[in-house]
């Protein structure tokens, strides 16, 4: 990529260092669409070794560009955000990534096309980890912080996505004892 289709390219994904997200840090701040991004690809990094037979820098890549469409329509919880939310993000992605030079524009569609078919081992546990930041990071941050709804979804949610690994079972199952003990407390 030139210099200056980098630095063109950088203005977007800057925004995401601006773009909240509904959870909050252990801090009480509000969290950005970038630190989210940047602590899966840390979990990522972490859990290599658990997974030996996949591609892990393919799985961090899809961490560090999976929420690049909110950088145009912003950060919609998961349990707000409809079929129109969706198809918005991806058009405006999609006219985003279509401006990058063909070789980006080809590696990057690459990756989504995975990661919304969700079929290799990758992409399964890209999404995964999508989901499990979240309840890490909830269970990080201040109950006072948390939505009525989030009670039950921070013991329910992922269930479904971590389901192909007894690793990602395990994490999950502890990431559910630690909210159980925050709820409690």
């Amino acid at each position: 990529m030139e210099v200056k289709e980098l630095l063109n390219a950088l203005i977007i994904a800057e925004k995401l260092k601006d773009t909240t997200r509904h959870c909050y840090t252990s801090k009480g701040r509000h969290e950005s669409v970038a630190e989210h991004s940047w602590m899966m690809t840390v979990m990522a990094f972490f859990m290599k070794n658990e997974f030996p037979n996949a591609d892990m820098n393919k799985v961090i890549q899809m961490c560090i560009i999976h929420d690049l469409g909110e950088c145009f329509t912003g950060d919609i919880p998961a349990f707000t955000k409809t079929k129109e939310h969706e198809c918005t993000e991806e058009n405006l992605l999609n006219e985003w990534v279509e401006s990058l030079p063909e070789a980006t524009q080809v590696e990057m569609k690459t990756l989504y096309k995975e990661m919304e078919e969700r079929q290799s081992i990758e992409s399964k546990i890209y999404k995964a980890i999508d989901s499990l930041e979240a309840l890490i990071q909830h269970n990080l941050s201040d109950i006072s912080t948390w939505s009525e709804n989030e009670f039950t979804l921070n013991l329910t949610y992922a269930d479904d996505k971590v389901d192909f690994s007894k690793y990602l079972s395990d994490l999950r199952n502890a990431i559910r004892v630690d909210t159980i003990n925050k709820i409690n407390k």
